[in-house]
C-alpha cells in the first residue's frame, strides 16, 4: 500500500471526487473504497490515514462506522478526517473520532444528492453545479496543505444535540422512501443499479431492476441510471437527477483507487 491511505464512502461521487482532489494535493495515496466490507483493513504501515464520508441525516452513513471499527492504523500515523454535507456538519466526524482519534477534521459542502429530501441545488453557501465544483477543488488543495505541514486541531469535532436526535430517527425516515421505490418500463435491465449497490440490495428480474429493502440510501442507483428509470415517488421525477460530474459508476465500483 501506498504510505497515504484514504479511506472513502461515497454514494454519488462527491466524497470520492474529493478525496481524489485530496489525494493528488499530498504527493498521491491508495483510495480504498468503503461503500462495503473494505478490501484492506490493516494500514499500519501507512503515514498518513484520512477518512473521506458524507452526512447521511446528520451523521455518518452507518455502514461507514461499522467498518471503520476494522482498520487498524498506526498510533503514529497522522490521521484526518473530511466529512461532507449540503449545510451542516453533522456528527459523524464526531464518531469516527470516538473510533479513531483524529489529528485533523474538517467539513465541506457540495450540492445534495437526496433529492427526494431537496433539489440537488441545495447547499450552503448556495452556488451553481459549475462554482460549487470549483470550490471542492479549491478546498482540496487547501486541506491537501495543511495536511502536508502537519497541522493538528485540538478540538474535538462538534457533535450538537440536534443532529444526535436527527441522526438517531434517519433511519426511520429514510425506511419511509425506501418503501416508495419505482422503476418504470424505461428500465433495460443494464445491471449497473446492481454492481453500484454497496448493499447488493437490487436484482435483475423479468428484465426490470428489482429494489430490496436492505437499503442504507445512498441513491446511486437512482442518480446514475443511464436510462432515469428509477424513482422514489414524483417528486424525484420532477427533479433534476445528480452525481459528482468527474466521478463514473465504475468509478464507484472500484476496490482501491490508486492515485499518484
Amino acid at each position: 500500500m501506498n504510505k497515504n491511505v484514504i479511506f472513502c464512502y461515497s454514494g454519488t461521487g462527491n466524497c470520492l471526487d474529493l478525496a481524489k482532489n485530496v489525494a493528488h494535493g499530498i504527493g498521491g495515496a491508495d483510495i480504498v473504497m468503503i461503500r462495503s466490507n473494505p478490501s484492506v483493513t490493516d494500514v499500519s504501515e501507512a503515514e498518513k490515514v484520512g477518512f473521506v464520508f458524507p452526512c447521511y441525516g446528520g451523521g455518518a452513513p452507518a455502514d461507514f462506522l461499522k467498518y471503520v471499527k476494522m482498520i487498524r492504523v498506526s498510533p503514529n500515523a497522522y490521521t484526518f478526517g473530511i466529512s461532507q454535507s449540503s449545510c451542516y456538519t453533522g456528527t459523524g466526524l464526531s464518531s469516527l473520532n470516538s473510533i479513531i482519534p483524529l489529528k485533523y477534521w474538517k467539513s465541506v459542502t457540495h450540492h445534495c444528492s437526496c433529492i427526494w429530501l431537496f433539489p440537488h441545488t441545495v447547499m450552503l453557501p448556495m452556488l451553481s453545479l459549475e462554482k460549487a465544483q470549483a470550490r471542492s477543488e479549491t478546498l482540496a488543495k487547501d486541506i491537501a496543505e495543511e495536511i502536508l505541514s502537519g497541522k493538528t486541531i485540538q478540538k474535538k469535532p462538534p457533535r450538537n444535540l440536534f443532529n444526535v436526535v436527527e441522526n438517531k430517527i434517519w433511519p426511520a425516515l429514510a425506511g419511509t422512501r425506501i418503501a416508495a421505490f419505482k422503476v418504470s418500463d424505461e428500465c433495460i435491465a443494464c445491471g449497473q443499479c446492481v454492481k453500484i449497490c454497496p448493499r447488493k440490495n437490487i436484482k435483475i428480474d423479468n428484465s426490470r431492476a428489482n429494489i430490496g429493502k436492505n437499503c442504507i440510501q445512498c441513491l446511486g442507483c437512482l442518480q446514475y441510471c443511464p436510462k432515469n428509470a428509477i424513482s422514489i415517488g414524483r417528486i424525484t421525477d420532477r427533479r433534476e437527477h445528480y452525481h459528482n460530474p468527474n466521478i463514473s459508476a465504475a468509478d464507484l465500483m472500484q476496490d482501491v483507487i490508486h492515485i499518484d
